[in-house]
């Protein structure tokens, strides 16, 4: 399987595009608050690197984070060392009983997976469904079709010693996005380029809802985690396994 979020895009991911993470992982814990979760095991699916971990540990939870990218792993691994982590697919890597199940930053929405397909994600709601504990609940967000109002977008992103190009294309009839990243890392004197494409499935949030419900969960939509109001065309859900 190609590799992604390689070492140059990781560390600009884990530097510059953090406050996602950080806003959704305060809501989140809000969230757990409010349906008497106080404790117990989380599994961070996507951790990335480990920013949202971190927060869940600071909160006093245990959190097992599940990512596949090896490289963003290990800065998670460097930043969470209490914490536990595997490298694995997010739609095949085991999941332990547990008192929630997260997922921040539309991970469910990539294609890394050559074979991620609806019947893989339905199945991955239902194991997530028999590994919580009763009254846990499982909280994500996606993105959905509509991400840019043409056919194409391209934005440009610097840092201290990195920049990065990403142009967005999407098709509107498979509900697609291809996201071609261009990135530019300092290293001693000189900038080294990479380069990577990722390729996105575009979820509707009803139909989401629709597949939760009928492994079991009730379902709350939202378009925000408590203060912090997801980007254009994301959807957030709550899925609570009843008690």
């Amino acid at each position: 399987m190609k590799a992604f979020y390689e070492q140059d895009l990781a560390y600009i991911h884990d530097v510059g595009y953090g406050e996602h993470a950080l806003k959704s992982a305060a809501g989140i814990l809000k969230i757990l608050n409010n349906n008497n979760i106080p404790d117990g095991l989380i599994v961070d699916l996507g951790c990335g690197g480990g920013l949202s971990t971190l927060e869940f540990t600071k909160a006093g939870y245990r959190v097992l984070g599940i990512d596949i990218s090896e490289t963003m792993v290990a800065l998670a691994r460097n930043r969470v060392p209490s914490a536990e982590f595997q490298v694995a697919s997010l739609f095949k890597a085991d999941i332990p009983t547990c008192r929630a199940v997260t997922a921040i930053g539309e991970c469910l929405n990539y294609l890394f997976d050559p074979d991620n397909n609806d019947e893989l994600l339905f199945q991955l709601f239902e194991r997530i469904y028999q590994a919580l504990e009763p009254g846990g609940v499982f909280v994500f967000d996606i993105a959905e079709p509509g991400q840019v109002d043409n056919s194409n977008s391209q934005q440009f992103t610097e840092g201290h010693d990195w920049f990065a190009l990403v142009e967005k294309e999407e098709d509107f009839q498979q509900s697609t996005l291809k996201r071609r990243i261009i990135t530019f890392r300092k290293v001693d004197d000189h900038y080294r380029r990479s380069d990577e494409v990722h390729h996105v499935r575009l979820y509707r949030s009803t139909d989401m809802a629709h597949k939760l419900r009928k492994v079991g969960f009730k379902v709350e939509t939202m378009r925000n985690y408590d203060q912090y109001q997801l980007p254009k065309a994301h959807a957030a859900f709550v899925a609570r396994k009843p008690a």
